[in-house]
């Protein structure tokens, strides 16, 4: 199976900031990830020789890594653990050296970062390099300090990405996970080659999907974020692995617009969150489905009660949606649908209205979106 290259085409626009047309790149970085992985039905062929001992006697991976970064190793908690059942946990990068976090396993641990040189990600991996555990890197930017130092490295198809907020990094490191999650599965016998062949078709033709929604996900992002750019805090809500998602859309509008944004799991809003309800809090809410997993349908008809609640409050609802969705939009003021894809795939699809609508938000209140406010690149001091 060889993937297709894709060659995005963003309308044939001079973008104004380098954070909208990396959004923009994100079908042909996320294409050239797993083109870089995948050979003749082979996935990470090569890559892990020189740990191949621990990957037949590991019992679990522990994540380490910071920000955007952390939040693609929650999707990808979810993608490993329910595809592989590999155990998996999921530790801020600037916590680990502190943590016994190896009590009673055998782990491998992940370190994921964007620029290769993050100090924090940098130091949990020669951490666990001190306590004699075998390292897999996933960076961005090739030839890098962490790069160096893992036992095995992953590099993505992001290329260089110039504004400080994450996108195509981002969606490259989930594509990469999502690998991960695929590769495991085939290794530990829970996925037969015809079952992988299949999660594979289905993730190449992501980037076309994508490709066809970018303008339109641009322009009702630029319509959306009029009504809601002078609001001083927003909520995100989503369940199981678009909790994940919720997390780094509330990141994305905090770090650009320096409004507050948190980002909760759907099913705690009556835990606390509730009381925040209103007129004046935007309520952005990950409603995607995947009709046929029941799971996934579950969880989605419980995020449809949650969504009642908040409109109950008279909370603005904007959300994230599977096209043809009309139920989502009998509820909600405001819908980005998103193709039609498997449950652990939608993550990858949904961000980028997020991102979209963050940068709109941004752009409307005058900011520079590309050098946020006391946020750099790379955080190469503790």
């Amino acid at each position: 199976m060889t993937p297709t290259n894709h060659k995005t085409n963003p309308s044939n626009k001079q973008h104004s900031h380098a954070m909208r047309r990396e959004i923009y790149e994100q079908p042909q970085a996320i294409a050239k990830t797993v083109e870089k992985h995948l050979k003749d039905d082979i996935i990470f062929p090569g890559h892990f020789q020189a740990i191949e001992g621990a990957l037949l006697t590991f019992e679990k991976l522990i994540i380490a890594a910071s920000g955007s970064s952390r939040h693609a190793g929650l999707a990808g908690e979810i993608m490993i653990e329910d595809l592989s059942g590999v155990a998996v946990d999921v530790e801020y990068a600037s916590e680990y050296c502190y943590r016994s976090t190896h009590a009673a396993v055998d782990p491998i641990v992940m370190v994921i970062t964007q620029s290769g040189e993050t100090a924090d990600t940098i130091a949990a991996q020669r951490e666990a390099l001190t306590r004699g555990v075998k390292t897999i890197a996933i960076s961005n930017v090739p030839n890098t300090t962490i790069v160096r130092e893992a036992g095995a490295a992953l590099i993505t198809g992001a290329g260089p990405e110039l504004s400080v907020p994450a996108t195509k990094s981002f969606t490259t490191q989930v594509t990469i996970l999502y690998l991960m999650a695929l590769f495991l599965a085939r290794r530990r016998g829970r996925m037969t080659s015809e079952v992988t062949r299949s999660y594979l078709q289905q993730l190449m033709q992501l980037p076309q999907a994508i490709e066809e929604k970018l303008q339109v996900w641009d322009e009702l992002a630029e319509e959306y974020s009029a009504e809601h750019f002078q609001a001083e805090k927003f909520l995100y809500l989503g369940r199981g692995v678009h909790y994940a998602i919720a997390r780094e859309g509330a990141l994305k509008l905090k770090e650009i617009s320096y409004a507050h944004a948190e980002g909760y799991p759907a099913g705690e809003l009556k835990h606390g969150p509730n009381a925040l309800v209103d007129e004046n809090l935007p309520v952005v809410v990950l409603a995607t489905c995947d009709h046929s997993d029941p799971d996934s349908l579950l969880r989605y008809r419980r995020t449809l009660e949650v969504m009642k609640e908040v409109k109950s409050r008279r909370g603005p609802l904007v959300t994230v949606a599977t096209e043809g969705d009309k139920e989502v939009a009998n509820i909600a003021d405001h819908v980005f649908f998103v193709p039609a894809a498997p449950e652990l795939l939608l993550p990858i699809v949904e961000v980028i209205p997020l991102q979209l609508f963050a940068y709109h938000v941004a752009v409307r209140k005058g900011y520079d979106v590309d050098h946020p406010r006391n946020l750099v690149k790379a955080v190469v001091v503790e």
